[in-house]
């Protein structure tokens, strides 16, 4: 299988070849493609050296499926073009996300929504995927009615930039600034711009995109921060359901839950941090608590590797789904 991916010299991209190869995704050729200023550079896939080439070339060399990260603008414009190729695109970008033809998908919660006809499917925004992933199990049993999330966010989430930003201050170095303010030993309550509601963008990707995946009558309000720290995000998530649950219920599914690891263990000052999640795939949650305020109602807390199952890993699993499902057309 031809595969391409875009934006291949950028956090998300290494980390898409990465996993590629961890995964054992069977990549016959692997086609990185980046802007012009890394034309020439090469990558390392299974032992080889592969040279980065341009979105035309990737066009051309008939790739089978195409995994995006380069930023909404190069995808609203180049996905379309592989796509009419005949290539499936796995876009990373809130490009295509709320398009109403578009899907949007997490493997474990929606993969079975794919066809061979989907020819651009959206990659969620990273702190969407680890919250859903952890909810939708709940949601299903329980009904969920609302969601009040405040997230704690990775530098490695703004990019490469930002993880240089921090560490040029650890250092007590002078550098580019990836934001308006000095990042470490400090923490930013903006993450994107500022919409006219007073929200940022990343917050309302976290409202719609959470309707989108999960159920549309669920009601969504969320603060995202960004914090000093690599590894993953964190998000403290209040539940109110439509429906009584027990805790110890709840436990039972989460522990049974795909892509979920359940860390829950007060007395020995067990539960999920970002360091923990670091280069792991699963979804982490614990603190669970019944909000004692109000019926119904549940604290916990989700952490996951937001290069990873938020972003590189949640790609790679659709591309398997499809090809697991012969949804994929192989070209010779």
């Amino acid at each position: 299988m031809k595969v391409s991916v875009v934006g291949a010299t950028g956090l998300v991209g290494t980390k898409m070849i990465q996993v590629l190869e961890e995964r054992n995704f069977p990549v016959t050729e692997l086609i990185p493609v980046a802007s012009e200023k890394s034309a020439g550079k090469e990558v390392s896939f299974k032992g080889k050296k592969y040279t980065v080439t341009n979105m035309q070339d990737a066009i051309d060399r008939k790739s089978d499926v195409a995994l995006f990260s380069a930023g909404g603008s190069a995808s609203l414009e180049w996905a379309p073009k592989f796509a009419a190729a005949g290539i499936t695109v796995i876009d990373n970008s809130s490009a295509w996300r709320m398009d109403a033809s578009k899907k949007l998908i997490v493997p474990e919660i929606n993969a079975d929504e794919l066809t061979a006809s989907d020819k651009i499917i959206a990659n969620p925004n990273c702190s969407t995927i680890q919250m859903v992933t952890a909810l939708n199990p709940l949601h299903t049993k329980y009904k969920i009615k609302r969601i009040v999330v405040s997230t704690y966010q990775s530098v490695t989430g703004t990019g490469v930039k930002a993880v240089t930003q921090l560490m040029n201050e650890r250092k007590g170095v002078k550098g580019e600034m990836a934001y308006p303010y000095q990042i470490d030993m400090n923490l930013i309550p903006q993450i994107d711009v500022f919409t006219d509601n007073g929200y940022t963008k990343e917050e309302m990707k976290m409202v719609n995109e959470t309707k989108k995946i999960m159920d549309n009558s669920i009601r969504v309000t969320a603060t995202t921060v960004r914090v000093p720290v690599m590894g993953g995000h964190s998000e403290s998530v209040n539940v109110e359901f439509e429906n009584e649950f027990d805790l110890n219920d709840v436990r039972e599914l989460l522990q049974h839950a795909p892509g979920v690891v359940l860390n829950d263990d007060i007395k020995n000052l067990k539960y999920p941090m970002p360091i923990d999640a670091h280069e792991r795939d699963e979804v982490f949650v614990g603190r669970l608590r019944r909000d004692e305020t109000q019926e119904k109602t549940l604290n916990m807390w989700i952490v996951s590797d937001n290069l990873r199952k938020g972003a590189a890993t949640n790609a790679v699993q659709i591309a398997e789904y499809l090809m697991k499902n012969k949804l994929l057309a192989i070209r010779k």
